[in-house]
């Protein structure tokens, strides 16, 4: 996928990360049934080249100078937003920050795709106030009115790796 000339402010876009972490992610969305992807990493474009990211030590304002433009894949003009949705996105991404980081979120992911997810957990990950990347994605857009996913999952199921096959399945 290219990098749009301007990304718009309420675009998502997914990242690679190295290192131990997206080693991780990669493997984890592997056995969650995901297949390899090179993206293991989600946020929130918020224009004039700042994003909102949740991060191991919770959501921050970022700046996506800090990836390569070439590796990074774009939601711009496949999923399609109104001014408002934008604005609203950006909106709800601000209020993220400070959010905490939940890695039991990648176990929860991994333990539901082997259908072994106890209820217990799946209420902690549909209620913790925790969110990995792909979540606060999910979301910010979920609460803005854009329904990126309409196949039953529960709260917090997605992980970056969703958000890759989504935009890859919508511009086949």
């Amino acid at each position: 996928m290219t990098t749009p000339a301007s990304p718009i402010a309420g675009d998502f876009f997914l990242a690679p990360i190295g290192g131990w972490v997206g080693a991780s992610i990669a493997i984890g969305q592997f056995l969650n049934g995901d297949g390899f992807r090179k993206y293991q990493h989600a946020g929130i474009y918020l224009g004039d080249g700042k994003t909102v990211e949740a991060m191991p030590g919770g959501a921050i304002q970022g700046s996506i100078e800090h990836y390569k433009p070439e590796s990074l894949m774009w939601s711009s003009g496949i999923i399609l937003l109104s001014h408002d949705q934008r604005a609203k996105i950006c909106q709800l991404a601000k209020q993220e920050i400070g959010t905490p980081y939940s890695f039991v979120d990648y176990l929860s992911l991994a333990l539901a795709r082997f259908g072994m997810r106890p209820q217990w957990l799946k209420n902690y990950v549909a209620n913790s106030q925790h969110m990995i990347c792909s979540q606060l994605v999910d979301q910010c857009y979920f609460a803005a009115g854009v329904h990126l996913f309409d196949d039953g999952r529960i709260d917090g199921d997605v992980t970056p790796a969703d958000l890759v096959n989504l935009l890859l399945s919508k511009t086949v």
